[in-house]
């Protein structure tokens, strides 16, 4: 992996028919956000091999929104993602590092926003990037890192729907 794009789901429904947080819906917003996102990186000249997705139906979402303007992306859709806490999604990601060169995740606040912070800080990004990871990580929010060979990750950026759309 030479590029990892970290990104929590676009805006969901507020509740399922089924009650079950896991089944909630992306919201039409949702879907103009991650596609606002989708177009940002494309504009940056980033576009992922490789997803790992959670298998709840707003990541899912999310993706194919991604998709509808990146075009297709091989998806591992993993149901371990929606529990997990950034420690595990960090453990998903080391597990499938050579399954592509650019690596997007799709996943839940709060393990997204804890998983940036902790690339952030071992890649020695600015307190003023890191504080706006600390303020909050809005729907659809994705952070860009380069990797380097030896696997460290150093922030290239961050792309907010509300930065892009007003969202």
């Amino acid at each position: 992996m030479k590029r990892l794009i970290v990104m929590r789901h676009g805006k969901a429904e507020k509740e399922a028919e089924s009650g079950e947080d896991f089944d909630r819906a992306l919201a039409e917003r949702g879907v103009a956000e991650a596609k606002a996102v989708a177009e940002a990186l494309k504009s940056y000249g980033v576009k992922p091999d490789y997803a790992l997705v959670s298998q709840a139906a707003r990541t899912q979402g999310t993706f194919r929104a991604v998709q509808s303007v990146l075009g297709d992306i091989e998806a591992d859709i993993r149901k371990d993602m929606f529990d997990a806490d950034s420690y595990g999604l960090r453990d998903i990601i080391e597990a499938h590092e050579a399954a592509g060169d650019t690596i997007l995740v799709v996943g839940h606040n709060p393990a997204v926003q804890y998983l940036i912070l902790d690339y952030m800080v071992e890649a020695s990004a600015s307190i003023v990037d890191m504080d706006k990871i600390r303020a909050g990580y809005p729907t659809a929010t994705a952070t860009l890192f380069d990797i380097d060979a030896a696997g460290r990750a150093q922030y290239d950026g961050l792309f907010s729907p509300r930065d892009l759309i007003g969202a």
